[in-house]
C-alpha cells in the first residue's frame, strides 16, 4: 500500500495546491514507465479508497493516466517477475495478487490513458498493455495506444519520436496548459 499512498499524496498536494501553483486542478494526471506504469495504473484504478488522510475529501483520482512499457497484472501469465516479488513478496496471498493486478479494477470511472510499448520487449510483455487497454476499451474509458515493432525496454531512450503522439494526445484531449 506504500507506494499507493505516495502516489495519492503526490495527486492530493499538486490538486490542493494547484490554484496557487497556476494549474487546472481538473488536469492533474499521472504518468509511469515499467514498474512505475504499475503505480500510475494502481492510482488510477484504486482512487475511489483513500489510503492516506483527507480530511479535505480532496478528488484523488488522476485526471489521466499515461503508461510506457507498464507493468500492470500480478497474475502469474502477465507479470514482471521482479516487480511482483519486490511489490508483493515471493509468496503473495491470492487476495493481493488480485488486488494489484489493475486490469481487473478498471470501471467506467478509469481515467483516460495513453499507453506505449513495444512488441518485442522480453522484460515486461506486451500483454501488459494490450489487456488493459481492452479493459478500458471494454469499459468505454477513452484510452490510445501505440505499440512499436522493435526497441526493447526502455525504447523511449532509443527513439525520442515517441513523444509526438503523446503530445498530439495531451492536445486532442486539451490537458496542455495554453
Amino acid at each position: 500500500i506504500g507506494p499507493l499512498q505516495d502516489a495519492q499524496q503526490a495527486i492530493k498536494l499538486v490538486r490542493d495546491n494547484a490554484v496557487k501553483w497556476g494549474l487546472d486542478k481538473t488536469k492533474i494526471g499521472i504518468m509511469g514507465f515499467s514498474a512505475g506504469g504499475h503505480l500510475a495504473s494502481t492510482a488510477a484504478t484504486h482512487f475511489e479508497k483513500s489510503y492516506i488522510e483527507n480530511k479535505e475529501n480532496t478528488n484523488l483520482s488522476p485526471d489521466f493516466q499515461i503508461l510506457v512499457y507498464p507493468v500492470i497484472s500480478m497474475t502469474n501469465a502477465l507479470t514482471h517477475g521482479g516487480s511482483k516479488d519486490n511489490l508483493l513478496g515471493k509468496n503473495p496471498a491470492d487476495e493481493d495478487v488480485e488486488l494489484f493486478s489493475n486490469e481487473l479494477h478498471v470501471k467506467a470511472n478509469t481515467p483516460i490513458a495513453y499507453l506505449t510499448h513495444t512488441a518485442d520487449d522480453t522484460t515486461v510483455d506486451v500483454d501488459n498493455s494490450i489487456q488493459y487497454f481492452e479493459k478500458l476499451r471494454k469499459n468505454k474509458v477513452d484510452a490510445e495506444m501505440h505499440i512499436y515493432p522493435k526497441g526493447g525496454h526502455g525504447f523511449i531512450f532509443k527513439y525520442a519520436g515517441w513523444m509526438i503522439p503523446l503530445s498530439d494526445w495531451l492536445e486532442r484531449n486539451n490537458l496542455l496548459k495554453k
